[in-house]
């Protein structure tokens, strides 16, 4: 895959509002699947589908911590797209 098709693939995925507002949380500290839903107060089987497209896009990845998957950033386009959106 060439960065084109790399830069188009994050861009996607962050199109969408959710996802991008669910990474902006995510890139300030890593949270559980409960603590997202809770803020953004929508049904954890929504905020589930959207980390499951963030994680298979390479944005994110999970760490299980006890019975908690515990999510952060991981891609460094996302990083820099997300610091510029923070910055403007």
């Amino acid at each position: 895959m060439n960065s084109y098709d790399t830069t188009v693939k994050v861009l996607k995925a962050l199109g969408h509002p959710l996802r991008l507002k669910i990474v902006v949380g995510l890139a300030k500290e890593p949270q559980c699947v409960k603590d997202i839903w809770g803020c953004l107060g929508l049904p954890q089987a929504v905020i589930s589908q959207h980390l499951a497209m963030l994680r298979t896009s390479g944005i994110i990845e999970g760490r299980r911590h006890g019975v908690e998957m515990h999510y952060t950033v991981t891609d460094p386009l996302a990083k820099v797209i997300i610091d510029f959106i923070e910055q403007n």
